[in-house]
């Protein structure tokens, strides 16, 4: 996938969510590649996504790899007068440790971890510029099969001073519940369908017995 088609990919979700969440606002989405982590302007505030999953592909030697720990930035700001908000964002990227190349390749996303990077942001844009409750934030990192440890020396923003590869001890618990409490209805279900096999296995049993005694009952009776 390419850079543009994620940036359009990434504005097209977040235009698209936002209308839903403030349709009375107007918000923008900036792709800034220099935004600086805790360098904020007057009554900006920032959200920093420490576990984001992206594939990133050389465009010197062409290997690609996956990564569970990608970095986003965030700033945002609204102006409440003018009832107009700004986001700005950016990827931090990685370098190819195959080739040794000094030049850093931008990740790739599909559509469905965008959607839920973005569902994030605006559970913290809701919290930070409206003061308001933004409910729950998607965690990814607990539960996801990751390709091994992350190397540090191949990352921007741990170069940039970013602390983000190892995950809370708050964190992993929070995707524990998130995911025990997403397992129970599928459990519920299974106990359901066993249950409505055992009802039916003693109803062909009766049947079958009840068969049985009618067929003995009517040769009895024939006998005589």
């Amino acid at each position: 996938m390419s850079t543009n088609l994620t940036t359009c990919e990434w504005k097209k979700v977040f235009y698209e969510k936002m209308e839903v969440a403030k349709p009375a606002d107007s918000w923008e989405l900036i792709i800034d590649p220099n935004l600086k982590f805790n360098e904020l302007a007057p009554g900006w505030k920032q959200y920093l996504e420490q576990h984001a999953s992206g594939r990133f592909h050389c465009s010197w030697c062409w290997h690609t790899w996956q990564s569970a720990h990608v970095v986003i930035l965030f700033h945002m700001y609204l102006d409440r007068a003018q009832r107009t908000g700004s986001v700005r964002m950016r990827v931090f990227k990685q370098l190819c440790y195959e080739c040794g190349t000094a030049r850093l390749d931008e990740s790739s996303m599909l559509e469905e971890n965008i959607e839920s990077l973005v569902d994030n942001l605006i559970t913290s844009l809701r919290e930070q510029c409206y003061d308001e409750d933004g409910g729950q934030y998607r965690i990814h990192v607990a539960s996801r099969p990751d390709s091994g440890p992350h190397r540090s020396e191949f990352c921007e923003a741990c170069q940039e001073g970013i602390v983000h590869w190892k995950p809370s001890e708050k964190l992993l618990e929070e995707e524990a519940t998130y995911t025990s409490g997403a397992s129970k209805p599928r459990a519920q279900e299974g106990s359901g369908y066993s249950f409505f096999s055992l009802r039916w296995c003693f109803f062909w049993a009766s049947l079958c017995l009840l068969i049985v005694y009618l067929q003995l009952s009517f040769r009895g009776s024939a006998s005589l």
